[in-house]
């Protein structure tokens, strides 16, 4: 039996299967890459972008959030790819419970999945400092772009704050519980197109593996967890992920 044939039947026997997703499934999108060699953070200063940063200075981080707004998700062309895609097609067959991300692009939900576990945020809304509402960010971003430094809360006047999470803060404590609990359950657990050095992440697929889940490793470099993983996939995720679900389609008919 091949990795291919074995990953397909990991998935389409499990009771629960999930999906942890990185940089890897967005990048073939034309969302560019932050840690990788030649990637955001060798043209921007991390630091700039620490949640200290913002408390200090709104008005200054807003100014560079607009810049790498423009330049992250500018690009009418960035759309969902083969990889968003075949996941959305599990989730809709019944074969994948949920995708947990460690990307903020929302284009899982526009590929159509609709389990989705944001681990880091999203860059499409924004929250209060101060009220802790939250609302789509658009109408901030164009307030800001306008002069508006920082944008501020219809509700109370409050300063606003990209949902996506900064350097200095902690993930969302219900998205890391949730995915938690999911790779503690899973029987099979799918990783694509993450590192798995960002942590507290990046331990979710030992904690599946831990459990019993068969590990599917799909990156284009190894990871440290590689070992741990009954497939590991050693190539383009826009290529691997569709494969995938052929496969399990095959074998679930």
């Amino acid at each position: 039996m091949d990795d291919l044939e074995a990953a397909a039947l990991a998935i389409a026997d499990a009771e629960r299967a999930v999906s942890m997703t990185g940089a890897g499934v967005s990048t073939a999108s034309g969302v560019p890459d932050f840690r990788s060699e030649g990637g955001l953070w060798d043209r921007y200063d991390p630091d700039d972008f620490h949640v200290g940063r913002f408390e200090r200075d709104p008005a200054g981080f807003w100014e560079l959030w607009i810049e790498i707004q423009e330049e992250v998700f500018g690009n009418a062309d960035v759309r969902p790819n083969p990889a968003h895609e075949a996941l959305a097609g599990l989730e809709a067959a019944g074969h994948l419970d949920a995708v947990v991300t460690q990307n903020v692009d929302g284009l899982h939900q526009a590929a159509g999945s609709d389990a989705v576990i944001e681990l880091h945020g999203t860059h499409d809304r924004v929250e209060c400092r101060r009220c802790g509402r939250k609302s789509g960010a658009a109408s901030a971003v164009e307030r800001a772009r306008e002069g508006e430094r920082p944008p501020r809360c219809d509700a109370c006047s409050g300063v606003l704050k990209p949902a996506s999470v900064l350097f200095g803060e902690t993930l969302p404590e219900a998205a890391l519980i949730r995915a938690h609990v999911h790779a503690e359950k899973s029987d099979a657990f799918l990783v694509a197109g993450s590192s798995l050095t960002v942590e507290p992440a990046a331990s979710l697929p030992e904690t599946a593996a831990g459990t019993g889940a068969t590990l599917i490793v799909v990156n284009d470099e190894p990871t440290p967890h590689d070992g741990l993983a009954t497939c590991v996939f050693r190539d383009d995720v826009t290529a691997v992920l569709p494969r995938i679900r052929e496969a399990v389609d095959d074998v679930a008919d």
